[in-house]
């Protein structure tokens, strides 16, 4: 019987994938038989990422990129794909902030846009080029911010609102190349920025602040990474072919039951 979800023989890109959720999002997709390509700002992190695939018999390469440069993503996709074309592509890099309309400055706005909205144009730009002579599919990390006011987080929802419409474009715009474009759209994922913030921000209260922060969504709980690496993984499969332009919460309830 045809094994699900098999990814053997695709070539797949990862942008942000030595961390947190990219890194449990590359693990699912080679671990599914994909070569996955990880582009990383934090080269020593990507290279961890990278050994601890190969460890485990699969197929990744770490490629230094800075999204937010088109030019190094250009050479990046390139040395990731070495001439063949790409079948994957997972725009998951991306950078937080914390501020409102009156506090957020012109500097604040200019860097959230610069790595979370033209570092994904860039990317899709090149990976559409790289996926048009045999189709593919594309999976870009939205967020529940980009669906619900959230306090305080005025750039990070514009950008995230950006991705969300670049998506349904890049969706519609593709079809007759058999692009299939999606986003995910996840709430508060367990990863160790949480951990790091909540220890920078609120020290010898790290366990109470994680359980009010973890109650936020309506199951009680905050997402783990390898939840999102499986929903991207069924959205890059075959089994999904008949499924593009669509957005997936991963929130625990958060948008539609937190009323």
């Amino acid at each position: 019987m045809k094994k699900k979800f098999d990814l053997t023989g695709k070539r797949a890109i990862v942008t942000g994938g030595g961390s947190g959720i990219g890194r449990a999002i590359a693990i699912a997709l080679a671990g599914n038989g994909a070569d996955v390509g990880i582009l990383e700002l934090n080269e020593e992190g990507g290279s961890a990422v990278v050994d601890e695939i190969r460890s485990a018999g699969g197929q990744a390469t770490c490629f230094a990129c800075d999204v937010s440069d088109l030019s190094s993503v250009q050479a990046a996709f390139s040395k990731a794909t070495d001439g063949n074309p790409l079948d994957i592509l997972v725009n998951n890099a991306g950078i937080a902030h914390i501020g409102n309309l009156s506090n957020t400055t012109p500097e604040d706005l200019d860097r959230i846009y610069a790595v979370n909205v033209k570092g994904v144009f860039h990317c899709l730009q090149t990976g559409v080029g790289m996926m048009k002579s045999k189709g593919g599919a594309i999976v870009n990390m939205s967020s529940i911010a980009a669906h619900v006011g959230i306090s305080d987080r005025f750039a990070y929802s514009m950008s995230k609102g950006a991705v969300h419409a670049m998506t349904l474009s890049v969706a519609k715009d593709c079809l007759s190349q058999q692009i299939r474009c999606n986003s995910i759209s996840p709430a508060r994922v367990h990863t160790p920025f949480v951990d790091g913030f909540l220890s920078k921000n609120y020290p010898g209260n790290e366990a109470e602040m994680f359980e009010a922060l973890s109650k936020t969504q309506p199951i009680g709980r905050m997402g783990k990474p390898e939840e999102i690496g499986d929903l991207v993984l069924y959205l890059c499969s075959d089994e999904a072919s008949f499924i593009t332009g669509s957005d997936f919460p991963i929130d625990g309830g958060f948008i539609t039951l937190n009323n």
